[in-house]
């Protein structure tokens, strides 16, 4: 009787304790597009800011995170609102030759480089924005710093 008990409490216990009964857990956070996007302009506006003060680490790590927004963009928002196309489609197609440009830009420290490359990826934000039907959103130049609590030269 005791071991038909002491058994019948244990089997008890772990069907309490398997997936069935175990409480939900919350689901993994996904940022916004918005959200998403938000990020992307802010390095935008750093990256341009790195290059312009020749500061070629800080423009190759702003690039990098560059790409990984737009990786982001692509993997939680492959699909938009009225876009017609897909996200991850539209950053292939726009995205990959003006970025490519820009990172030899930057390996190559050149400053003129830098700014007509930094420029064709602006380029490729607008056209991006214009096939997924958000044209309305016009990325431009920084031309004023809004992280005064950065510095962008290059430390020496």
């Amino acid at each position: 009787m005791f071991r038909t008990v002491f058994l019948s409490s244990v089997i008890a216990g772990l069907a309490m304790s398997g997936p069935a009964c175990r409480q939900p857990s919350t689901p993994a956070y996904t940022p916004g597009l918005g959200e998403i996007m938000t990020l992307t302009q802010m390095r935008h506006s750093k990256l341009w800011f790195a290059g312009e003060a020749a500061n070629w680490p800080l423009a190759s790590y702003e690039l990098d995170e560059l790409h990984e927004g737009m990786d982001d963009a692509a993997t939680f928002h492959p699909t938009h609102k009225d876009s017609p196309l897909p996200i991850p489609d539209l950053i292939q197609k726009i995205m990959t030759e003006p970025l490519r440009q820009l990172e030899d830009a930057i390996k190559a420290q050149d400053q003129a480089r830098f700014a007509q490359a930094f420029d064709a990826v602006t380029d490729g934000c607008n056209a991006c924005h214009r096939a997924a039907n958000f044209g309305f959103n016009v990325v431009t130049r920084p031309t004023s710093n809004p992280y005064s609590n950065q510095a962008f030269p290059p430390v020496h």
